[in-house]
């Protein structure tokens, strides 16, 4: 039989593994500032091995509107540039043959709705997981009960489980909340 305890550490367990998916899932959707976790989806062909851009160059914000990629290589700058047009990043690589900028626009209101809106999906799924998370630790709880999990054992394992749901629900609501207010900022 397997104990409530280790029942509800798993459920946790995954909960935290959906709040961390969420944090990452948000930090690549742009907010009107330069960061270099943007280009995490741009890979280089290095060699004839597709490589992440950040393993084959520095990426640096200069200012909030600015990213500045220097490669390690400087034979690497046609093929950086490249990766750049192909990606669907959605900016233009200035290349001065040193390295390559990428001036991000200023975000229009509609673009700003809809990456908040984006968001918001990204949140609803992360809350989706959690409650799926809850619904297989009472449905594993229900099953010991059956083996002999005595009853108010498994409506304490529930309530405790309906907290750790809420807990993280909230945290997802305040993650959700501080991205909103750094798109909507102008």
């Amino acid at each position: 039989m397997i104990e409530p305890k280790q029942i509800l550490a798993e459920a946790e367990e995954k909960m935290q593994a959906a709040v961390m998916y969420l944090d990452d899932a948000l930090s690549h959707i742009r907010a009107g500032k330069a960061s270099p976790k943007i280009l995490d989806v741009v890979s280089v062909d290095y060699y004839g091995q597709m490589t992440p851009l950040a393993n084959v160059s520095t990426i640096t914000t200069p200012d909030a509107r600015t990213l500045q990629i220097q490669p390690w290589e400087r034979n690497m700058l046609s093929v950086i540039e490249r990766a750049l047009i192909n990606s669907n990043i959605g900016l233009a690589p200035n290349n001065n043959g040193e390295c390559i900028r990428l001036i991000l626009p200023p975000l229009t209101e509609e673009r700003r709705r809809d990456l908040a809106k984006q968001c918001k999906g990204e949140a609803e799924n992360a809350k989706m997981s959690i409650r799926n998370a809850r619904r297989d630790a009472i449905e594993m709880l229900k099953k010991q009960q059956k083996e002999g999990l005595p009853e108010d054992a498994e409506k304490d394992a529930e309530n405790e489980a309906q907290k750790l749901h809420d807990k993280y629900v909230k945290l997802i609501d305040e993650v959700y909340a501080k991205k909103e207010r750094e798109i909507m900022t102008v």
